[in-house]
């Protein structure tokens, strides 16, 4: 059964090639005539570590609905689940990248409710690939890519809002188990003279960062990173190449200003070290300037921290008027700059029914967190009524001990993994924060599904040089980003999909006017950015552009809203 279900996606995705051979500056396409042929695979087969995957949609084993062909119930089971998701090839945290939706509006996807109706079909997945285990593999996977002139998709966990990990009829190289780890005491960057050493964790491409949080530990260090729910998002791709946000980011500064060293594969096959001393303009680049663009991370060297005790302060409350949601609203981008200052972060929510609030302070006794932290807390309760409200202080040895002992801190997992979601973010500066609290809090409410804000900004990354890494340099002056979704039900037709991106634009429109000119962070971003090359990466895009011609002249690496894909057609496979 399964083997009928694999020819059947098969076949739809050579179906679905309905325009005929493409051009010849065009990318090859899965199932064209310019296809290597099955002795091409072969070849590349005895080049690489593992055996060739044909990546299918986890919902496949689903079908038919009468007779599943496989373990439907650990699918249905483990969809909204980050790191099993991340473990498969063809599965992705947001579904709605697994789809394909054709010029004539057709739907091409594989529901996880077989019952709708819909046949399952490969959509956007990449139909074959590279499991790549070593910096070899990825090699012999570029080479491979650029003399057949196919689009490469380079996936590791599969968290993306842009879709940059998913392609259709495209080639994959897969870095998810790339899981190598070593803790250094003393790390010298290659070419770097021994007085600049660092106490350092390098990581493979494919390590979460429940991961490397772990292996920091336990030398007794601290690693800046990200977080979700189940911490399965990658620590040394997509993450750091948009320039990596964390909610320590004010007292330690963003991934871009936390890693000293990249090892990557460029377009040409060449395995090379990125630092300050070697292809400076590449890590420049690598850091903050977009995922999947400049070539394909193999490792990141992070210096690390002390570990320091930290405490977290928490609030959920239930808003019984819009008048209350927006006074709790208010004060509570009012504190902001405040709690920056302080080096508060983290995840909040709000919208016009309710509010999540979780905030950690490092280094930061109970007592100075109750000064600091306690009167807004204090402010909800009354305001929200103590009998819709819960707050608290909770004090942790380190960031680790706290996110293994509680769940209490929001982190917006709802809108990461199982879900058809689409995003778009502002990076609000400190200035509107401070002066226009009640406009931010009107303007924001008056959408459906309300915010979520990631206080990951100000302090350190307000201090840090605009210019000392390939990120949009509005990040220096923003204070925390904002973001809104859309969604919809697998089975929605193309034209119900569009009226939610519609929605989306005209929330963009509106987070725009609200600070004209705002930038927008590229990891959290939306395919519908007017203005994409200012909004994700600002004034450092000529530059970003220079670079990718230098080590990429042909164009191998493209990704939605990345540098350079405006030469590119929508598909990303002809150039305009």
């Amino acid at each position: 059964m399964l083997g009928a279900t694999h020819y059947t996606l098969l076949a739809t995705s050579l179906l679905s090639l309905t325009s005929g051979s493409v051009g010849s500056d065009c990318k090859c396409p899965y199932g064209d005539a310019c296809w290597p042929s099955d002795s091409e695979f072969e070849h590349l087969s005895s080049q690489i570590s593992q055996p060739i995957i044909r990546p299918t949609p986890p919902q496949a084993v689903c079908y038919p609905a009468s007779n599943p062909s496989g373990n439907c119930t650990d699918v249905q089971t483990n969809i909204f689940n980050g790191n099993w998701v991340s473990d498969r090839a063809g599965a992705y945290q947001n579904i709605n990248f697994q789809a394909y939706i054709s010029p004539n509006g057709t739907v091409s996807s594989c529901y996880l409710n077989a019952t709708l109706g819909f046949p399952c079909e490969q959509g956007n997945i990449p139909p074959i690939g590279v499991d790549a285990r070593s910096a070899a593999d990825i090699q012999a996977a570029v080479r491979f890519a650029a003399k057949h002139n196919l689009r490469l998709v380079v996936k590791n966990t599969g968290h993306d809002y842009l879709g940059r990990s998913a392609g259709k009829n495209a080639f994959m190289i897969w870095t998810h188990h790339l899981k190598n780890i070593t803790y250094n005491e003393t790390f010298i960057p290659e070419g770097a003279p021994t007085t600049e050493n660092y106490r350092a964790l390098t990581i493979g491409a494919g390590v979460q960062w429940r991961e490397a949080y772990a292996a920091a530990e336990q030398n007794g260090r601290y690693v800046v990173g990200g977080i979700s729910g189940d911490g399965s998002v990658g620590a040394a791709g997509g993450w750091i190449g948009g320039g990596g946000h964390s909610a320590f980011s004010a007292k330690f500064g963003l991934g871009a200003d936390n890693a000293i060293q990249f090892t990557v594969v460029t377009a040409n096959g060449d395995h090379v070290i990125a630092n300050a001393y070697n292809n400076s303009h590449l890590f420049w680049a690598l850091r903050g300037g977009g995922a999947g663009t400049y070539g394909v991370v193999t490792s990141v060297t992070y210096k690390t921290h002390d570990i320091v005790p930290v405490t977290l302060a928490f609030v959920t409350a239930n808003f019984t008027s819009p008048d209350i949601a927006k006074s709790v609203g208010t004060e509570f981008f009012k504190i902001q700059p405040k709690l920056a200052d302080a080096h508060w972060g983290g995840y909040s929510f709000i919208n016009q029914n309710s509010f999540l609030y979780g905030m950690i302070a490092p280094n930061v006794s109970l007592a100075d967190a109750n000064i600091t932290a306690g009167p807004f807390l204090e402010f909800v309760k009354k305001t929200a009524g103590e009998n819709n409200t819960m707050t608290g202080m909770i004090p942790a040895p380190s960031f680790y001990a706290l996110i293994n002992a509680t769940s209490s801190l929001p982190t917006t997992s709802g809108s990461q993994v199982g879900g058809n979601v689409e995003i778009a973010s502002r990076l609000y500066t400190r200035k509107l924060y401070e002066n226009q609290s009640e406009k931010m809090a009107e303007t924001l409410l008056s959408f459906p599904e309300g915010v979520a804000i990631n206080h990951v900004a100000g302090g350190v990354v307000s201090q840090t040089d605009p210019d000392s890494a390939g990120l949009n340099p509005g990040w220096r002056d923003a204070l925390a980003e904002v973001y809104t979704t859309v969604n919809w039900e697998d089975g929605a037709t193309a034209a119900q999909i569009q009226a939610q991106r519609d929605v989306l634009k005209g929330q963009i429109a509106t987070m725009e006017a609200l600070e004209p000119g705002a930038p927008s962070y590229v990891n959290e971003g939306s395919l519908y950015e007017p203005n994409f090359k200012h909004t994700y990466f600002g004034s450092h895009y000529d530059r970003l552009l220079a670079i990718k011609d230098k080590y990429d002249p042909r164009g191998l690496f493209v990704v939605a809203s990345g540098v350079g894909s405006d030469r590119w057609d929508a598909e990303l496979v002809c150039p305009t």
